[in-house]
C-alpha cells in the first residue's frame, strides 16, 4: 500500500522545505522508504531531499512535462516506495498565470491531499480564517490537514490547535523555533559541499519533529494510491527501446556543473552509454558522440576552470572537429572567451563562442521558456545574474516565449554542431531528446 502527499504553503519561506527534510529524514529513520518530489524546476531542492533520505529528488513540472512524462516519473521512480513525499513550489495556488501549473493544481490533477504548512512565527488565533480560506478557496483540493513552523512554545501551539479545532480542520503537529536551521532556497552560488554541511541540520529537524509532529496520523489521512493521472500511459522511463543507434555521451558533472534532471540522463541511458567527467579534474573528455555541459556553479570556480588548460583544448578542439555539444547555462558560460566574476577579474574559458560573461552588476533573469525551433518545439526554464557581454555570435532562427506566451530575448546559439543557451531544457523521454539531438544535424 503506497502513501502519497503535498507538502505545500500559503506563501514562499513558510517552512515547506524545512518540514519535507525533516519529513524525510525520520521516515528513513524509521526505515520507512521514501520517494521525494519537487513540483517545479529548482534544482536546489532536490539536492536536499536526496541528502535527508538518500533518495534522488526527481521534479514534476507541469510546464515543462505532459500528463504522461509525469506518469512516468512518478512510476519510475516511485514504483517501490512506501511514500511519495512532493514538497510543492512559492504558495500553493501561485502558477505561471494564475493557478495554472500550481501545486494546487497538480494536487488536483492527481487527486493526492494537501499538508499546508503554516508559519506561526507572528500570528495566533487568528491563523483560522487564513486557513480556512484556503480550505474553501477551491474545494477540489483536499487540504488534509496543516503542521506549524517556527512555534514559540507549548502555550502558542495550544491556541493554533484550538483555531484549527474551531474550523474542523485536522492539526497534525509543530516544529518548534529551533535556531540555525535556515534551509537556503534556490540560492545561485550554494556549491554541493555547502549543502553537505546541512546534514546536521536535518537531523535536528528530524528529531524534534518525532515528538512534536503525529507523522503517522499523516500517512493514515495520505492517500493510498495505486492510480497516477488519469491518463493510459504505453511505456514508463525505465523501459529502454531498441534504437538503431548507441550514443556514447559524455555528461560534466561535479562542483561546478551538477544542473542535471534525472530524467535527462535516463533518457540519454534509453539512447546509448553515459559518462560523467568533470571539467574541474579531468584532463580530458572521454570518448563520446555528444557533450552535455549543464547549469551550475561555474562563478565559484573561475581559477578551477580556468586553469585546466588541457580539459579547455579538448573540449574546444572536439567542437572544432564536428563534435555535437549541448551547452545551457553555466555551461554555455564556460563555452564563451570568459568569464568575469564578481569582483570584476577576468577568467578564460573555452573560447569556442565569440562572447564573454559577466557577474558584475547582477540582473535576475527568472522565468519559464518555450523554445521554437525549426523543427521542433521544447520546454524548459530560464534562471541565472549573469550577462553575456561582447557578443557577436548569431543566434538561430528560434522564438522564445514566456509562460505568458510573451517573446523574450533570450536567444539559442548554434555554431557548427553546438548549441547553447540560457535556458536550462527539459528532454526527460528518449522522444524528446531524439528530436533535440536532430537540430544539431540542420545546416546553420
Amino acid at each position: 500500500m503506497k502513501h502519497q502527499f503535498i507538502i505545500a504553503a500559503p506563501n514562499s519561506n513558510a517552512g515547506k522545505t524545512t518540514i519535507t527534510l525533516g519529513l524525510l529524514r525520520l521516515f528513513k529513520k524509521k526505515n520507512i522508504s521514501v520517494q521525494p518530489f519537487k513540483i517545479g524546476p529548482d534544482y536546489i531542492d532536490p539536492k536536499f531531499h536526496q541528502l535527508a533520505c538518500s533518495s534522488v529528488g526527481v521534479n514534476l513540472d507541469l510546464f515543462m512535462m505532459t500528463p504522461d512524462e509525469i506518469n512516468q516519473n512518478l512510476r519510475a521512480y516511485g514504483k517501490d516506495m512506501q511514500v511519495n513525499c512532493i514538497e510543492g513550489v512559492m504558495g500553493l495556488f501561485d502558477g505561471a498565470q494564475k493557478d495554472k501549473g500550481s501545486t494546487a493544481d497538480l494536487s488536483k490533477k492527481l487527486q493526492t491531499p494537501v499538508l499546508l504548512v503554516i508559519d506561526a512565527k507572528a500570528v495566533a488565533y487568528s491563523v483560522a480564517p487564513l486557513i480556512q480560506g484556503f480550505v474553501n478557496f477551491d474545494k477540489n483540493v483536499s487540504i488534509m490537514g496543516v503542521v506549524f513552523n517556527r512555534v514559540g512554545s507549548s502555550r502558542h501551539y495550544k491556541i493554533l490547535q484550538e483555531a484549527c479545532e474551531d474550523i474542523g480542520v485536522p492539526c497534525f503537529g509543530y516544529l518548534s523555533k529551533l535556531k540555525d536551521i535556515t534551509i537556503p532556497s534556490r540560492h545561485l552560488g550554494l556549491n554541493i559541499d555547502q549543502i553537505e554541511k546541512f546534514d546536521v541540520v536535518i537531523d535536528q529537524i528530524a528529531t524534534e519533529l518525532a515528538h512534536t509532529l503525529d507523522w503517522k496520523a499523516v500517512l493514515d489521512a495520505s492517500q493510498c494510491c495505486d492510480s497516477l493521472l488519469n491518463i493510459t500511459t504505453d511505456h514508463t522511463i525505465e523501459n529502454k527501446q531498441n534504437y538503431s543507434k548507441k550514443i556514447k555521451f559524455a555528461v560534466a558533472k561535479d562542483a561546478a556543473f551538477n544542473f542535471i534532471y534525472p530524467q535527462n540522463i535516463s533518457a540519454m541511458e534509453a539512447l546509448g552509454e553515459v559518462e560523467f567527467f568533470s571539467p574541474i579534474h579531468d584532463r580530458n573528455i572521454p570518448d563520446c558522440d555528444f557533450i552535455y555541459l549543464p547549469g551550475g556553479y561555474p562563478e565559484s570556480y573561475l581559477k578551477e576552470l580556468s586553469s585546466n588548460t588541457s580539459m579547455l583544448d579538448s573540449i574546444r578542439n572536439f567542437a572544432e572537429n564536428n563534435g555535437q555539444i549541448y551547452a545551457e547555462c553555466g555551461g554555455m558560460m564556460y563555452l564563451g572567451k570568459s568569464i568575469l566574476s564578481e569582483q570584476k577579474e577576468s577568467f578564460k574559458m573555452v573560447g569556442y563562442f565569440n562572447f564573454d560573461t559577466t557577474l558584475a552588476d547582477k540582473k535576475l533573469h527568472l522565468g519559464y521558456r518555450t523554445s521554437k525551433m525549426p523543427q521542433s518545439t521544447f520546454k524548459g526554464h530560464e534562471f541565472h545574474y549573469s550577462s553575456l557581454i561582447n557578443d557577436k555570435e548569431v543566434d538561430i532562427d528560434a522564438v522564445v516565449l514566456n509562460a505568458r506566451e510573451e517573446n523574450t530575448n533570450t536567444k539559442i546559439y548554434k555554431k557548427n554542431k553546438v548549441i547553447a543557451t540560457y535556458i536550462h531544457h527539459y528532454f526527460g523521454t528518449p522522444e524528446l531528446l531524439l528530436a533535440f539531438i536532430n537540430h544539431f544535424h540542420i545546416k546553420n
